[in-house]
């Protein structure tokens, strides 16, 4: 069982098509335990069993609902992004899971992202999708009902790979073998590094990152109060100013970096030439 994080999306449409393996429709109403498992105040928030009606597009729509009830509610770094989408799929030689064994894998999951946090009332969205075989999809948007928005733990990769190899230890599934789970947790920390690249370029960017409008001010600052000429206080912002450049270019450097392949982890082996007889 490997899970895979997808890039966030600004619309549930998107992750929920996939997990069906079809388009959203305003026609087609979901299958009894399609939805395996969601968020605690679901059922708190709709009357009786008025969910088990609802169409695809009802679905995705309850989905972005806090887009619309918070409109300005984003991102540390201004991003609008809120639909977090992460799936798994079971070995092929595994054995089918139950209702409730799929489940009990979506809240573990959901506890793991930290999307689901026990005892906290005005959390995330997110809904457990079990529409095609072998598979669970979790969808979830990161503004909470308070507005707040949501950010998944930093080491949120590793988290979902050590839940997922507890899960196939206590439902007896295969184990990942060591070379399917290397190359799983080298392109989550392939992912890892972009976004966290991401995050730095947009922190460094000359135009419009956040360091680039101190800059900006401190200079404007410093203009303002350069008379008389030689005055202590603007030399003193203007060798500021040049700091927070060097941080900048620093930050730039930094996520080129991260991105960049690393070296291997082990030497490779080195076959030695075989001396035949004659």
């Amino acid at each position: 069982m490997i899970p895979r994080l997808h890039e966030r999306t600004p619309t549930p449409y998107g992750p929920l098509s996939k997990a069906l393996g079809r388009p959203v429709s305003p026609h087609e109403s979901l299958p009894e335990h399609t939805v395996v498992a969601h968020w605690p105040g679901l059922d708190d928030h709709t009357s009786g069993d008025e969910q088990k009606t609802w169409t695809t597009i009802q679905w995705a729509a309850h989905l972005e609902d806090p887009y619309l009830e918070h409109l300005f509610s984003a991102s540390p770094d201004d991003d609008r992004r809120a639909i977090l989408h992460l799936d798994v799929r079971l070995h092929p030689d595994d054995r089918d899971l139950t209702g409730p064994e799929w489940a009990e894998v979506a809240h573990r999951l959901a506890r793991a992202a930290g999307i689901e946090i026990p005892g906290k009332e005005h959390g995330c969205r997110w809904i457990a999708v079990h529409a095609q075989p072998r598979r669970l999809d979790l969808i979830a948007n990161l503004i909470h009902l308070d507005g707040a928005w949501h950010a998944p733990p930093a080491d949120v990769l590793r988290r979902l790979a050590a839940e997922a190899r507890r899960i196939e230890q206590d439902l007896q599934l295969i184990p990942v073998p060591a070379a399917a789970s290397a190359r799983a947790d080298s392109r989550l920390a392939q992912t890892a590094s972009a976004q966290l690249a991401s995050v730095l370029a947009q922190l460094a960017d000359e135009q419009a990152g956040a360091l680039a409008v101190v800059r900006k001010l401190v200079e404007h600052v410093a203009y303002l109060i350069a008379s008389p000429p030689g005055s202590d206080t603007a030399h003193r912002l203007e060798l500021i100013a040049r700091r927070l450049h060097t941080i900048q270019q620093d930050l730039d450097a930094t996520a080129d970096h991260v991105v960049q392949p690393r070296a291997a982890a082990f030497p490779c082996t080195v076959q030695r030439p075989v001396h035949r007889t004659l």
